[in-house]
């Protein structure tokens, strides 16, 4: 499939742009990468959600960059002389946006709501034997035996916050419909237009720590009274208004605008994502036909991770980059185990005849995809067109991202709303290690959207927790990493540095692998 092309003419600069008010010194005005289609961050695990998140509501423990646990909400803890008892105790004068007190039953209620969704809380739940509020400023989590990851796991997961106990009983999968936290900024709810605009506020009763900003940990130091998230689809329109000043920040440019803003005046293209992202596609393992692993396998040796990197990315190779596997390239856990078989010479005729052995029967397969996600959109075209080559009946269907998401809960056939494929961008800090890999789970309905089903991988995990060096633990990895290639739990497709674009005048960004709206500051 030829790469996809942008005018980069003035007449592309033209294109009619809603009105926006000059920026104002203390309002930032942000063009985030997809829309807020919902707050919650456990029920669509949406990257704007996410995001969002992170203004909104605080965390016990915040990670370094790399990837160091450091109290956040947590004053300190003490651990029992058998190692199984943590006793956490909360910092002195943390608030609700209502003024109510954080207390340690807000903090439990929403381990307790995180543990049931994301991968290492379910991990910390199989390990908990109890837990206990002391005061409303100290609670216990007791461990079935010692636990040393105890301090990594609360701080891994960029999607555990601290909500009021209220909205923390919230069933998981239901979206709470409330939006109150302790974090640097309030969500202006009554401004709140999903797909249009989402407003933050400065929180005045929020008391940041006083150590330096390092990506989650550290002091959260608020610099603007309002952030304006300002959903503009058309990725020449953001590009225009960033130029002209009438945004601050667009989060993702697109990769063929990269080069007239790399040149644009008063304009800075930073990388400051030191992760990078997975681009991945998802099978919906309960559904056929990819509900049988022969036709996952199948489709390896069709699969050409330079042609989705090209077509989402262009040729550069410092945003794109080939020749992964099911660990994020760097950071430790990667492995050569089974890569050649997306690394090999790649064989169309043998595809085609390893789809009619698989005894597939010429389903509909329904890929789903959000044109305003311009890399997931790629991805998803050029998985049609070679689907199809291969003896595949295709049905791409073109949604907008708030309605992907929505559909991509369904596990109904595809006859009755239900789905085959889904595209997705995974950030490396979470596929770094079986610890936070959500999509590389066996748990089958407790996991991630396409429920795949195994036994050895979730097996494997466990022995990663309880490994005592590093070099155990690549081993382990590299034996998963050889059953996912036997199975194919998710297909990798590449792996990208994605480059933020924002005003010359905006200083102190921190580094990490999504938007961090605190340090933030215009000169």
């Amino acid at each position: 499939m030829k790469r996809r092309t942008l005018l980069h003419s003035a007449a592309a600069f033209a294109l009619a742009r809603p009105a926006i008010a000059a920026n104002q010194a203390r309002i930032l005005r942000f063009v985030p990468q997809g829309n807020l289609n919902h707050p919650d961050p456990l029920v669509t695990i949406a990257p704007a959600a996410r995001n969002a998140g992170h203004m909104i509501w605080d965390q016990l423990y915040g990670q370094t960059i790399t990837g160091a646990p450091r109290p956040q909400m947590v004053a300190g803890h003490e651990l029992s002389a058998d190692g199984r008892t943590w006793r956490f105790s909360l910092r002195e004068g943390l608030r609700f946006h209502d003024g109510v007190p954080v207390r340690a039953s807000d903090c439990l209620a929403s381990f307790m709501r995180w543990g049931k969704r994301r991968a290492i809380g379910q991990k910390l739940l199989a390990e908990l034997d109890s837990s206990r509020i002391i005061d409303d400023q100290r609670f216990e989590l007791t461990t079935k035996r010692p636990f040393p990851r105890m301090l990594d796991m609360l701080a891994r997961d960029t999607f555990f916050f601290v909500m009021p106990e209220r909205m923390a009983i919230t069933p998981p999968l239901q979206q709470i419909s409330e939006f109150v936290g302790s974090g640097p900024y309030r969500f202006a709810t009554d401004e709140w237009q999903a797909g249009v605009r989402a407003v933050f506020t400065r929180s005045d009763s929020y008391a940041p720590r006083s150590e330096v900003a390092d990506f989650l940990a550290g002091g959260k130091q608020v610099h603007f009274d309002r952030v304006e998230w300002m959903v503009l689809p058309d990725p020449a329109t953001a590009a225009a208004a960033l130029q002209q000043g009438e945004v601050d920040w667009v989060q993702r440019p697109h990769p063929d605008l990269l080069a007239l803003l790399r040149t644009a005046r008063g304009v800075n293209t930073v990388s400051a994502d030191p992760f990078g992202a997975t681009l991945m596609l998802l099978f919906n393992h309960l559904q056929p036909p990819f509900n049988n692993p022969a036709l996952r396998r199948a489709l390896l040796p069709a699969i050409d991770q330079k042609s989705f990197v090209q077509a989402t990315l262009g040729d550069d190779p410092a945003i794109g980059r080939t020749g992964i596997g099911y660990f994020t390239p760097g950071l430790g856990m990667d492995s050569t185990i089974g890569l050649d078989a997306l690394t090999g010479p790649r064989d169309l005729a043998l595809a085609r005849r390893l789809v009619r052995e698989s005894g597939y029967k010429g389903e509909r397969i329904v890929i789903l995809t959000a044109t305003e996600v311009p890399e997931q959109n790629a991805v998803c075209l050029v998985a049609g067109e070679l689907f199809g080559k291969i003896g595949l009946a295709v049905d791409l269907v073109t949604l907008d991202q708030g309605a992907l998401e929505k559909r991509r809960l369904s596990r109904e056939p595809v006859e009755k709303g239900g789905w085959s494929v889904v595209p997705l961008t995974f950030d490396g800090l979470s596929g770094a290690d079986p610890s936070s890999h959500q999509t590389l789970r066996g748990n089958g309905l407790g996991g991630f959207f396409g429920w795949p089903t195994s036994p050895e991988l979730e097996a494997l995990r466990d022995q990663w927790f309880l490994a005592e060096d590093d070099k155990t633990q690549r081993a382990i990895c590299g034996e998963m990493q050889r059953i996912a290639f036997a199975q194919v739990p998710y297909m990798p497709l590449g792996h990208w540095f994605a480059p933020t674009a924002m005003r010359g005048n905006l200083t102190g960004l921190v580094r990490a692998p999504f938007p961090i709206f605190w340090n933030l500051a215009r000169a």
